[in-house]
């Protein structure tokens, strides 16, 4: 069954009411656009159909006043003609004529109104399908702004993310001991001996000699 039960009921709701007493909005927001299409597509067939009718009788109001006038020249003869019985039947016919004439433009008239209703309630039928779009829109919206927001945490506090830092950990623990062993094997090691450390050992015989001559003055000064 359908949520609404003809074009009134569309009309007069309220699709925001309709979405906070549904158990599933998504699923109702569907349903009622899918109504409000169809609805809609009958209500200007309808219209199509009394456009149709109008122009049909029209044509038929235009034939009935040729008529009128076709029998009101033939009066007009029969009479020239002396034919008074012939006259009267022909306005008879014409009288017919207008009658048919005035009914169908009242027919007409009617089929005025039941459009005028048609096209407001196109009208109205068109903003409630866009309120019930834009809804639609704004839960697609808030949906996708949600389906992003999870990944986005997935990505930061999922398992996956940590079983990545993880590897990176591993990877640079395997650097740490890399260089460890290049500044092992550093320690110790003896390059080529520069002028630099020609002068400084110079400089520490000196030193010695210097502290050497020292001690042995004061020995010296001691046994005398």
């Amino acid at each position: 069954m359908g949520i609404f039960s003809r074009t009134r009921d569309i009309i007069a709701a309220n699709v925001n009411d309709l979405l906070d007493r549904a158990e599933d909005p998504a699923k109702m927001i569907r349903m009622i656009i899918m109504e409000m299409e169809e609805t809609l597509v009958e209500v200007r067939a309808s219209a199509a159909r009394t456009i149709a009718d109008q122009k049909e009788l029209r044509r038929a109001v235009i034939r009935a006043e040729a008529a009128q006038t076709s029998w009101a020249d033939k009066a007009e003869l029969a009479l020239s003609k002396g034919r008074e019985d012939l006259a009267k039947a022909a306005l008879v016919e014409k009288a017919k004529a207008k009658s048919f004439a005035d009914a169908t433009q009242a027919e007409i008239d009617e089929l005025d109104a039941s459009l005028a209703l048609n096209e407001a309630d196109i009208h109205k039928l068109e903003q409630k399908l866009r309120e019930a779009r834009s809804r639609q829109n704004v839960a697609l919206n808030r949906i996708e702004s949600a389906t992003q927001r999870s990944r986005l945490i997935e990505m930061t506090k999922g398992p996956r993310t940590e079983e990545a830092f993880a590897r990176f950990d591993v990877l640079e623990r395997r650097a740490d001991l890399a260089e460890g062993r290049a500044d092992a094997l550093a320690i110790g090691s003896t390059g080529p001996r520069t002028l630099a450390d020609e002068f400084a050992d110079l400089s520490a015989e000196d030193e010695v000699s210097a502290e050497l001559a020292a001690m042995k003055a004061r020995l010296s000064k001691a046994a005398e």
